[in-house]
């Protein structure tokens, strides 16, 4: 019996094979299927005292079932999806387990408790209760003692809802109901027992009537891409009537949803929207957007009106409860009837179809295809350096706390956290750790998977305002250089997922960006653009091999104490390959599996062999490249230029903080000078060669 999940898995496999020609015999699909899910168990019992339960197991993927009675019965009951077992209990609590196995064997388990008692179920709680989300649809839970399942009736309810109803004592079902209004709702609980208990209860069914949501966010566009009727993300044009006296029946109000105002017509029949002092002209616009949102099965029709007046209408099939977007192209109209001129327009209407529904209305507008990118397309991060991100009293200020060497080094996680602006989208790309903080529920800050919202999992989108110098990010989690701070504090919970925040562009690649995180309370960020070469020195880099390429003396490129000669560079070949990494922000010692290692390194002679930490290169490290001071700071454990000993306090490999500045002398593209004063009076000098 236990070969028979098996048995059925081949079968499938077989008919997979039986049913395809020879050249599409491809079985690569096997290889992907998953475990089973979303495996239940439904207990009946049959109201006779016998003690005889039916059990039927479901679940998505499963081609067979093991089912496990909890009780003194040896084996399992094998069978397939789609069948069920009864199985006779005698009085008592049991544990059965269902075991869904799918095509290639792969299983899932669920143990569910089953009680079997030949007393009447006694204590019956039934809670019910309108679905938030859903209009019309109302759940109930069932629990009792010495009860198996319950069974669910009403009037009212939708074809599609079976009658009864059935579910396990403890568990949820729902009703879906044709009309809002007051509903008798019959709870049966049943056990073994031949007795059952009742419940009945008169409710009231509700529908919901307005959105729970706000409309999508639109993307981001140019003032020349766009001619914003009604939309909360674009300028609107200025001298609109949403209500003109037309003589309609229809009923307007402006709906406003936690500060998301948008349009709402009821009973609508026609609907004019109306700017004919001030006609548009649209005539350089590809598109009409508009989102529209409706409780019950209700379209509408959407006409653009011209001068004369000249009208086409498009009908909207609305999907209710959610939503709607809809982007028609303006040719649609002209080519119903060319008359209409989108060089005049001057008035919108709207239709019921039927009329008598009630819609709301959001983002009406006309728009082309993006002309130029903005000059924040791209991606971007916030500098690797000291300095890049802080906070003070006042914009710019970064008095009370900046990031140092060192923490740019010890949150490497979030430097490398970019910020993505495409044509209107945005996203949080944050790799597999960020930086975490206390708020987010983490115990210790550090480093960490990030927490959702703030994962850059939902989608988002931004508007960038050139004249007002300001993006608004709007999504679940978005943000811009740190996730908790908003307009509104530093709890990371925007209002209406939307942050503002003043941009000044300093260059192609580089932006300044401040947020007021409540009274005077400014952060700001220094974000660089990504792929850019910010510096001469950015590449992979070398001790140039050859005599004099590196030495020591009492002035800055005096190498008079002593300089490598040319049996020194063959000497030393596995110092001459270690390489200087420069990329965007960060830097690494590549060393391979020898370097040069002397005795302070703790080895008994000078010579070649693996590399003694931290003087490895295993720890991240970045830099910081002053060109107007002529300077090189690398930070990190164990990072450094030319020789590992020598740092601005000695030739010990401990520099203070972990951090090292040179003097650099960009000689060509290819060739640099480094010098350094490890204590007073002693100064090294490297020649590097870009490979």
């Amino acid at each position: 019996m236990k070969t028979l999940k098996y048995i059925l898995s081949l079968c499938v496999v077989i008919l997979a094979l039986t049913t395809c020609s020879d050249d599409e015999k491809d079985l690569n699909f096997i290889s992907n299927v998953e475990a089973p899910s979303d495996l239940a168990m439904l207990f009946q019992v049959t109201q006779d005292n016998s003690g005889l339960v039916t059990i039927i197991p479901t679940a998505q993927g499963a081609v067979g079932f093991d089912i496990y009675f909890g009780d003194d019965t040896p084996e399992p009951e094998n069978f397939s999806n789609g069948q069920s077992i009864s199985h006779t209990y005698a009085e008592g609590t049991y544990t059965v387990t269902a075991v869904a196995y799918g095509v290639t064997g792969l299983e899932a388990t669920l143990s569910q408790e089953l009680v079997v008692s030949f007393e009447a179920p006694s204590n019956l709680v039934v809670t019910i209760e309108n679905d938030a989300a859903i209009s019309k649809r109302v759940h109930i839970t069932a629990s009792a003692d010495f009860a198996v399942s319950f069974d669910v009736t009403s009037d009212g309810i939708t074809e599609e809802t079976p009658s009864p109803v059935t579910g396990n004592i403890g568990e949820t079902v729902f009703l879906d109901y044709l009309e809002a209004g007051t509903y008798t709702i019959t709870v049966e609980a049943m056990g073994a027992a031949i007795e059952t208990t009742v419940f009945t209860e008169e409710f009231e069914v509700t529908a919901i009537e307005a959105p729970l949501t706000s409309a999508p966010n639109p993307p981001a566009r140019s003032a020349d891409d766009v001619i914003s009727i009604y939309s909360g993300a674009y300028t609107n044009i200025s001298g609109v009537d949403f209500f003109p006296n037309w003589g309609q029946s229809t009923m307007y109000n402006e709906f406003d949803l936690a500060g998301d105002t948008m349009l709402q017509y009821t009973d609508i029949n026609y609907q004019g929207i109306d700017f004919s002092a001030t006609p548009v002209n649209a005539s350089t616009m590809e598109f009409i957007h508009v989102d529209i949102w409706t409780a019950d099965a209700n379209d509408a029709k959407i006409s653009p009106i011209s001068t004369g007046p000249n009208e086409t209408a498009y009908d909207l099939d609305i999907t209710a409860q959610e939503w709607t977007s809809f982007d028609i192209p303006l040719s649609f109209f002209t080519d119903q009837n060319p008359l209409v001129d989108f060089s005049q327009i001057i008035q919108f209407k709207l239709e019921g179809a039927p009329a008598g529904g009630a819609i709301f209305v959001d983002n009406l507008y006309f728009y082309k295809a993006p002309s130029e990118p903005t000059a924040i397309d791209g991606t971007w991060r916030v500098a690797p350096e000291a300095g890049s991100l802080g906070v003070g009293p006042t914009q710019g200020a970064t008095n009370w706390w900046s990031i140092d060497a060192p923490g740019v080094i010890e949150r490497s996680c979030y430097f490398d956290d970019t910020y993505v602006f495409n044509a209107g989208s945005f996203s949080n790309v944050l790799g597999s750790e960020t930086w975490l903080e206390g708020w987010q529920g983490v115990e210790a800050d550090g480093c960490g998977a990030a927490v959702a919202p703030h994962d850059g999992s939902s989608p988002a989108t931004y508007i960038y305002n050139e004249a007002a110098g300001t993006i608004t990010i709007s999504g679940s989690g978005a943000y811009l250089g740190l996730p908790k701070a908003h307009n509104g504090g530093e709890d990371g919970m925007p209002a209406n997922d939307t942050i503002t925040y003043l941009v000044n562009i300093v260059d192609d690649n580089t932006m300044i960006i401040d947020i007021e995180a409540g009274s005077g309370v400014w952060w700001t960020y220094k974000l660089v653009k990504d792929a850019v070469v910010s510096s001469p020195i950015d590449g992979t880099w070398v001790v140039t091999p050859e005599a004099g390429s590196l030495g020591v003396g009492p002035t800055q490129g005096a190498t008079n104490w002593w300089s490598i000669d040319a049996p020194g560079v063959i000497e030393r070949s596995c110092y001459f390959d270690d390489t200087y990494v420069f990329n965007a922000g960060s830097f690494s010692n590549v060393l391979g599996s020898e370097t040069w290692l002397e005795g302070w390194q703790g080895v008994e002679a000078d010579g070649c062999g693996a590399a003694v930490a931290p003087h490895d290169g295993s720890s991240p490290a970045t830099y910081i490249y002053n060109e107007a001071a002529g300077t090189i700071t690398i930070s990190g454990s164990g990072a450094y230029l030319g020789l590992p000993k020598a740092h601005n306090g000695g030739e010990d490999g401990m520099p203070a903080n972990d951090t090292i500045t040179y003097l650099v002398n960009i000689v060509d593209d290819n060739t640099m000078v480094i010098d350094i004063e490890a204590g007073s009076g002693v100064w090294w000098t490297y020649s590097l060669t870009k490979i």
